[in-house]
């Protein structure tokens, strides 16, 4: 584990090579303090964690909107305490592309298992591109919950390398759906264990370390935020499957995110604590 001096050092550095729209509109809310929810009236800073739409001192129009390659399915814990979440973050500022499902509520996709993949780490995981490659094969396939999802990672990859490359190019036309899981890592056993989200292409992505600053105690520090993961996983799909150069197109998923970063970063030195 890193130091928690290293891991705020490590967070400013990346943070700010960001390319995030001007956040006055947020510093300015944050001086009026709370405010009201348009829909449910509920007081709230800066966004309704409930109704997914910023609060009415933070106009609609200052709040960037991000287009996302693929749709994202968010499946919340019903534990996971709407305030503290991230998952907010994704639905507010890629809202055409998100939508967030609270469990145990949540979609069969038997009919989508060709086109969708799970980001989740595990014995069971692959990387992002042999991922990809695994759709094809499910086409007119229905799900066997007999056979584990580590036999896949047994398929021999060296037989035909052009024709990897092949599955690899169909699968990006495959993929229509990313599934995350928003809770602690002590509540994912019970959704990831969801017979709705077996057989599907399990996914990992490349360690990073969080810049969260509700990090739980006692767990890696390469456990991400979900909204760090989502923004992850559409910064590798950019660079690796559309394979094209990365220039910020994702950057303000940590809208919200690195304003939040910095309020706390700035209360801690203001309290002695960094």
């Amino acid at each position: 584990m890193m130091s928690s001096d290293k891991q705020d050092t490590t967070g400013n550095d990346f943070l700010e090579k960001l390319q995030v729209s001007s956040q006055v509109v947020l510093e300015t809310a944050q001086k009026k303090g709370r405010s009201i929810c348009p829909k449910c009236n509920s007081s709230r800073m800066f966004y309704c964690y409930t109704c997914y739409v910023p609060v009415e001192s933070v106009p609609t129009g200052d709040i960037p909107t991000v287009k996302l390659p693929v749709k994202i399915d968010i499946i919340k814990h019903p534990n996971e305490t709407d305030g503290k979440s991230t998952a907010a973050h994704a639905k507010l500022l890629a809202h055409e592309d998100v939508t967030v499902y609270t469990y145990p509520s949540i979609p069969d996709y038997d009919k989508q298992i060709h086109e969708v993949v799970l980001v989740f780490p595990g014995p069971n995981a692959v990387s992002l591109k042999d991922g990809l490659q695994y759709l094809p094969q499910h086409k007119n396939q229905k799900k066997d919950f007999t056979e584990p999802n580590i036999k896949r990672q047994r398929l021999d990859r060296c037989d035909n390398e052009e024709k990897n490359v092949t599955d690899a190019a169909q699968g990006m036309n495959c993929l229509r759906k990313v599934i995350f899981i928003d809770s602690t890592w002590n509540q994912t056993n019970k959704i990831i264990s969801d017979e709705r989200l077996q057989g599907l292409v399990n996914v990992e992505l490349k360690e990073r370390k969080t810049c969260f600053w509700r990090h739980q105690k006692g767990s890696p520090d390469t456990y991400l935020s979900t909204i760090e993961a989502i923004y992850y996983f559409m910064v590798d799909f950019h660079i690796q499957i559309l394979e094209k150069d990365y220039k910020g197109e994702y950057d303000n998923l940590l809208f919200f995110f690195t304003f939040m970063y910095k309020l706390i970063r700035d209360a801690k030195q203001a309290a002695g604590k960094l």
